[in-house]
Protein backbone atom coordinates (compact mmCIF):
# COMPACT_ATOMS: atom_id res chain seq x y z
CA UNK A 1 0.00 0.00 0.00
CA UNK A 2 0.92 3.27 -0.28
CA UNK A 3 -0.51 6.98 0.59
CA UNK A 4 -2.42 7.60 -1.99
CA UNK A 5 -5.74 7.46 -1.11
CA UNK A 6 -7.53 8.67 -4.83
CA UNK A 7 -5.52 7.87 -7.74
CA UNK A 8 -5.33 6.50 -11.22
CA UNK A 9 -5.43 2.71 -11.10
CA UNK A 10 -2.12 1.38 -10.69
CA UNK A 11 -0.46 -2.03 -11.13
CA UNK A 12 1.68 -3.10 -8.84
CA UNK A 13 5.47 -4.18 -10.26
CA UNK A 14 7.85 -6.58 -9.49
CA UNK A 15 9.99 -6.23 -6.61
CA UNK A 16 8.07 -3.46 -5.11
CA UNK A 17 5.93 -5.26 -2.35
CA UNK A 18 2.46 -4.21 -1.73
CA UNK A 19 0.76 -1.66 -3.44
CA UNK A 20 -2.72 0.06 -3.34
CA UNK A 21 -4.66 -0.91 -6.74
CA UNK A 22 -8.25 1.45 -7.24
CA UNK A 23 -10.72 -0.90 -9.03
CA UNK A 24 -13.25 1.45 -10.98
CA UNK A 25 -16.83 0.83 -11.69
CA UNK A 26 -18.53 3.26 -13.97
CA UNK A 27 -22.56 4.29 -14.47
CA UNK A 28 -21.62 5.37 -17.65
CA UNK A 29 -19.06 5.89 -20.06
CA UNK A 30 -18.03 9.47 -18.88
CA UNK A 31 -18.27 8.79 -14.64
CA UNK A 32 -16.46 6.68 -12.37
CA UNK A 33 -18.15 5.91 -9.49
CA UNK A 34 -17.12 3.12 -7.61
CA UNK A 35 -13.85 2.48 -6.38
CA UNK A 36 -11.95 0.46 -3.47
CA UNK A 37 -8.89 -0.26 -2.14
CA UNK A 38 -7.35 -3.90 -1.93
CA UNK A 39 -3.97 -4.99 -1.13
CA UNK A 40 -1.61 -6.94 -3.73
CA UNK A 41 1.11 -9.05 -2.50
CA UNK A 42 4.23 -9.44 -5.04
CA UNK A 43 6.62 -12.28 -5.06
CA UNK A 44 8.77 -9.64 -2.56
CA UNK A 45 6.32 -9.84 0.18
CA UNK A 46 4.76 -12.82 1.82
CA UNK A 47 1.49 -10.97 4.13
CA UNK A 48 -0.09 -8.30 4.19
CA UNK A 49 0.06 -5.68 7.19
CA UNK A 50 -3.02 -6.61 9.39
CA UNK A 51 -3.04 -2.64 10.26
CA UNK A 52 -3.58 -2.51 6.22
CA UNK A 53 -6.34 -4.78 6.27
CA UNK A 54 -7.95 -3.64 8.99
CA UNK A 55 -8.01 0.27 7.67
CA UNK A 56 -9.48 -1.08 4.39
CA UNK A 57 -11.93 -2.96 5.90
CA UNK A 58 -12.97 0.42 8.09
CA UNK A 59 -13.87 2.04 4.81
CA UNK A 60 -15.68 -0.76 3.87
CA UNK A 61 -17.76 -1.04 7.11
CA UNK A 62 -18.56 2.55 6.93
CA UNK A 63 -19.77 2.47 3.28
CA UNK A 64 -21.79 -0.31 4.74
CA UNK A 65 -22.81 1.91 7.21
CA UNK A 66 -23.48 5.15 4.73
CA UNK A 67 -25.51 3.06 2.09
CA UNK A 68 -27.70 2.24 5.47
CA UNK A 69 -28.21 5.45 6.43
CA UNK A 70 -29.24 6.77 3.16
CA UNK A 71 -32.69 6.54 3.24
CA UNK A 72 -35.79 8.67 1.81
CA UNK A 73 -36.28 11.61 4.72
CA UNK A 74 -33.24 10.95 6.65
CA UNK A 75 -30.53 13.66 6.20
CA UNK A 76 -27.08 14.32 5.00
CA UNK A 77 -25.67 14.41 8.15
CA UNK A 78 -26.97 11.00 8.98
CA UNK A 79 -25.41 9.51 6.31
CA UNK A 80 -22.02 11.32 7.04
CA UNK A 81 -22.38 10.44 10.98
CA UNK A 82 -22.72 7.04 9.97
CA UNK A 83 -19.62 7.04 7.77
CA UNK A 84 -17.42 9.15 10.36
CA UNK A 85 -18.61 6.72 13.58
CA UNK A 86 -17.05 3.57 11.92
CA UNK A 87 -13.78 5.65 11.47
CA UNK A 88 -13.60 6.62 15.03
CA UNK A 89 -14.37 3.51 16.35
CA UNK A 90 -11.28 2.45 14.43
CA UNK A 91 -9.18 5.59 15.84
CA UNK A 92 -8.52 6.89 12.45
CA UNK A 93 -9.07 10.52 11.78
CA UNK A 94 -11.14 11.39 8.70
CA UNK A 95 -10.24 14.58 6.59
CA UNK A 96 -13.34 17.19 6.27
CA UNK A 97 -11.72 18.42 2.96
CA UNK A 98 -12.93 15.60 0.54
CA UNK A 99 -15.06 13.00 0.74
CA UNK A 100 -18.81 11.76 -1.35
CA UNK A 101 -20.39 14.18 -3.91
CA UNK A 102 -23.39 13.74 -5.46
CA UNK A 103 -23.40 12.49 -9.68
CA UNK A 104 -25.02 14.09 -12.42
CA UNK A 105 -24.28 15.18 -15.83
CA UNK A 106 -20.50 15.52 -14.37
CA UNK A 107 -19.05 13.17 -11.80
CA UNK A 108 -18.38 15.99 -8.86
CA UNK A 109 -21.66 17.49 -8.10
CA UNK A 110 -23.23 19.25 -4.88
CA UNK A 111 -23.87 17.91 -2.27
CA UNK A 112 -20.45 17.40 -0.73
CA UNK A 113 -20.92 14.17 1.53
CA UNK A 114 -18.66 14.84 4.32
CA UNK A 115 -17.39 11.51 5.99
CA UNK A 116 -17.96 13.45 9.87
CA UNK A 117 -20.92 14.67 10.34
CA UNK A 118 -23.74 15.42 12.50
CA UNK A 119 -27.09 13.65 12.25
CA UNK A 120 -30.51 15.52 12.18
CA UNK A 121 -28.57 18.07 10.15
CA UNK A 122 -28.18 19.06 6.14
CA UNK A 123 -30.31 18.68 3.20
CA UNK A 124 -33.24 16.16 3.28
CA UNK A 125 -32.47 13.09 1.19
CA UNK A 126 -35.34 12.90 -1.45
CA UNK A 127 -36.03 9.77 -3.82
CA UNK A 128 -34.42 10.67 -7.04
CA UNK A 129 -31.50 12.12 -5.36
CA UNK A 130 -28.00 10.31 -6.46
CA UNK A 131 -24.86 9.99 -3.89
CA UNK A 132 -21.26 8.58 -4.45
CA UNK A 133 -20.21 8.06 -0.82
CA UNK A 134 -16.80 7.57 -0.65
CA UNK A 135 -15.21 6.59 3.31
CA UNK A 136 -11.49 7.33 3.17
CA UNK A 137 -8.85 7.77 5.90
CA UNK A 138 -5.57 7.46 6.99
CA UNK A 139 -3.36 5.22 9.37
CA UNK A 140 -2.16 9.29 10.63
CA UNK A 141 -2.76 12.53 9.57
CA UNK A 142 -6.11 13.50 8.36
CA UNK A 143 -4.59 16.25 6.01
CA UNK A 144 -4.36 15.17 2.62
CA UNK A 145 -2.31 16.98 -0.44
CA UNK A 146 -3.09 16.83 -4.21
CA UNK A 147 -0.36 15.43 -6.19
CA UNK A 148 0.82 17.45 -9.32
CA UNK A 149 -1.43 15.36 -11.94
CA UNK A 150 -4.21 17.19 -9.78
CA UNK A 151 -5.92 13.98 -9.40
CA UNK A 152 -4.20 11.82 -6.70
CA UNK A 153 -4.47 12.66 -3.03
CA UNK A 154 -1.82 11.42 -0.78
CA UNK A 155 -1.68 11.62 3.14
CA UNK A 156 0.17 14.85 3.94
CA UNK A 157 2.73 12.67 6.48
CA UNK A 158 3.41 9.20 4.15
CA UNK A 159 0.87 7.06 6.23
CA UNK A 160 -1.31 4.21 4.58
CA UNK A 161 -4.33 5.31 3.47
CA UNK A 162 -7.54 3.25 2.12
CA UNK A 163 -10.98 4.29 0.01
CA UNK A 164 -14.14 2.88 -0.59
CA UNK A 165 -16.97 4.04 -3.18
CA UNK A 166 -20.64 3.33 -3.76
CA UNK A 167 -23.00 5.21 -6.17
CA UNK A 168 -26.29 5.40 -4.27
CA UNK A 169 -29.61 6.04 -5.38
CA UNK A 170 -32.53 7.29 -2.65
CA UNK A 171 -35.89 5.61 -3.43
CA UNK A 172 -38.90 5.09 -1.81
CA UNK A 173 -38.00 1.32 -0.95
CA UNK A 174 -34.40 2.56 0.39
CA UNK A 175 -31.11 2.97 -1.21
CA UNK A 176 -30.36 1.39 -4.29
CA UNK A 177 -26.49 0.71 -4.84
CA UNK A 178 -25.74 1.20 -8.87
CA UNK A 179 -22.44 0.24 -8.52
CA UNK A 180 -22.88 -2.93 -6.94
CA UNK A 181 -21.44 -6.49 -8.72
Amino acid sequence: MSSAAHSRTTVPKPGLGMRPVSILRRVSAEIPAAAATTVVVTRDATTADPQDLALIESTRRALDAGIAAAVAGARLGDVSAAIGAVAAEGGYRVSTEFGGHGLGRTMHEDPHVPNLGRPGRGMVLRPGTTLALEPWWGRGTERLVVDGDGWTLRSADGSRTAHSEHTVAITEDGPRVLTAG
